[in-house]
């Protein structure tokens, strides 16, 4: 099947387009990309040694939060980023199953608004590319309600799924029907057409609608498994990871207390007690583990380069100087050993019938790629290619998230803590520029309708009831010298894991039935030094708090009448769930 759409033909529109005047409109465009399964400490500007040009020029040229906040899995924080809400009130307090009660639906609720629906009813054109993972509704010719179309976006491209292969994924969908890669490109790789797609909207909304801004909701599934990369890309980092994790994570850590980023009052956490121990691994099992983290590396670098690739749109299409950016992370590194068990052995390479090229992918983990390899998993498996379908594992993912404890699905700070850059020439009066301020996720929608002058309703969907936003602006941290946020706390709660923070007080819990830890984000953000035993009239008060906004925001009771102990209460990789399971996990 003939592309109808590839980045030749999107430089072709640049170019025609370079002459267009910049509308001439007061509201801003406003752009939020997210990457998925991304550390703290992974991107140049964050301290880490991949290159990531792009982002480190937007960093540069505006701000940076240091302590910006995620919910700790994909898409409790897709909910949350979409509806300025706690998870748990747009219905996606775990993920997507229904387990019966109004806070964990696994499917977007009619009490909550998306950011482009609220934007979209203040004259913005609204457009979304990447992974959308807010609906149990995937099947192609099931029920739509809930896809991006539905709720505000005038396009969309992208999954509709929470994870799959970065050659062929299932759920890849333009607006409103499922499509295969082959009715892209001829060489398709999802992070590339993410930006891609992006772009091509841009150009667009500014052909079609040049006196209306846009909102632009772009959804990276880089760089989270299976680690699928470019060649080219994998090239640039051979290598670079030959001395072990031990001694990367000292080096970025070094390198962030030089940045500011961290104190140096901060000792970087333990290596992970599940992790290997670099100087007893074998020669072939080192180069294997190199191998998973430079593909890792070269997934977050493709994605810069997309990046670029809509900063270079925006430019030639006379949108640069007015469109508020953003760039975050979903949650913190991720330690799944998917495809990686210690006990499993990795598969031969195997050839079985090519598939159609108008078949529908459908499969999280293809049975095998499109020119007929059969996808191979197990330890030993080298990552890179469309035939294989392996994650990066714990060891790696402890070093995406220096110098902090644990990871994506807890609530310590290497599960929730985020990058923010906020970009804005015409509405930013700082310049490369660190804000120490605590900030989440919830604040996007808020601040989306500060700017914009937009009314956040209090019904919508045919008369429903809509929760208030949970959020404040970042606005006032736009300003020279920065301003405050003023809130009560900030809260979390996934798997059981749960946590507050109020000021410089933060009280972190794993699992259900797993005692409160209190630390002193100020002194002790690495969450070494436990304060409950010696101040348990501030655990109790803090607790209450926390108590308080479960019953509001549809935490509690727990699905299960509090039976469980909850996922994750010990510290061990998530288990590969079956093929059965598969479709509603990532």
């Amino acid at each position: 099947m003939k592309p109808f759409f590839s980045l030749s033909t999107l430089f072709l529109g640049v170019l025609l387009l370079t002459a267009l005047p910049s509308h001439a409109v007061d509201k801003p465009n406003i752009i939020i990309m997210m990457a998925d399964d991304m550390g703290y400490s992974d991107i140049g500007c964050y301290g880490g040694e991949i290159q990531t040009p792009n982002l480190n020029a937007l960093a540069a040229d505006g701000l940076r939060l240091t302590q910006f906040y995620n919910t700790a899995r994909c898409c409790p924080t897709r909910a949350s980023l979409l509806t300025g809400l706690y998870p748990h009130q747009a219905g996606v307090g775990h993920m997507m199953q229904d387990k019966g009660q109004d806070g964990y639906r696994g499917e977007l609720n009619r009490h909550s608004v998306t950011i482009a629906e609220v934007l979209g009813k203040a004259g913005y054109g609204t457009y979304m590319s990447g992974k959308w993972h807010v609906t149990k509704a995937v099947e192609p010719d099931g029920p739509k309600d809930n896809w991006p179309r539905q709720r505000g976006f005038d396009r969309f491209f992208g999954t509709i799924h929470g994870a799959g292969s970065f050659y062929d994924p299932n759920s890849l969908t333009l607006d409103n029907e499922q499509i295969p890669p082959s009715a892209v490109s001829d060489d398709f790789y999802y992070t590339e057409q993410i930006s891609a797609f992006a772009s091509k909207f841009i150009q667009e909304h500014v052909a079609g609608r040049p006196d209306d801004p846009f909102f632009m909701y772009v959804a990276f599934t880089s760089p989270h498994w299976p680690m699928h990369a470019r060649e080219r890309d994998i090239a640039k980092y051979e290598g670079r990871y030959s001395e072990g994790w031990d001694a990367l994570r000292k080096e970025r850590h070094q390198r962030m207390i030089d940045m500011d980023l961290v104190s140096a009052d901060w000792p970087l956490t333990p290596r992970d007690s599940n992790a290997a121990i670099w100087e007893d691994l074998s020669g072939e099992e080192k180069a294997w583990f190199e191998k998973r983290r430079e593909v890792y590396a070269a997934m977050v670098d493709n994605m810069d380069q997309g990046i670029g690739h809509i900063v270079e749109t925006l430019k030639s299409t006379g949108q640069w100087e007015n469109t508020l950016i953003f760039f975050l992370a979903d949650n913190g590194g991720c330690a799944e050993e998917n495809g990686t068990a210690k006990n499993s052995q990795a598969e031969p390479k195997e050839k079985l019938e090519p598939m159609s090229p108008d078949e529908l992918q459908t499969n999280m983990v293809p049975v095998k790629t499109r020119d007929g390899w059969k996808v191979r998993r197990g330890r030993g498996v080298m990552p890179g290619p469309a035939d294989t379908f392996i994650a990066y594992g714990l060891e790696w993912a402890n070093t995406s998230n220096t110098p902090f404890r644990e990871y994506k699905h807890w609530v310590h700070e290497g599960g929730i803590s985020t990058p923010l850059i906020i970009h804005w020439p015409d509405g930013l009066g700082r310049k490369d520029e660190l804000e120490p301020t605590p900030g989440h996720l919830i604040d996007l929608m808020a601040t989306c309708v500060d700017v914009s002058g937009a009314d956040y309703p209090k019904t919508f969907h045919g008369g429903q009831d809509i929760h208030p936003m949970e959020g404040r602006s970042l606005k006032p941290l736009f300003g020279k010298g920065g301003g405050a946020i003023d809130r009560e706390a900030i809260y979390w709660e996934h798997e059981g894991n749960r946590a507050v923070r109020v000021g410089q007080w933060k009280l972190v819990a794993k699992g259900r039935t797993g005692p409160w830890e209190l630390y002193d984000m100020e002194k002790d953000r690495t969450e070494l030094n436990d304060l409950s035993a010696q101040m348990p009239g501030k655990v109790a008060e803090m607790a209450a708090l926390w108590e308080a906004y479960a019953k509001r925001a549809f935490v509690l009771p727990w699905p299960d009448n509090g039976k469980g102990k909850g996922k994750n209460q010990k510290k061990q990789p998530a288990k590969e769930d079956s093929k059965a399971k598969q479709q509603g996990t990532e």
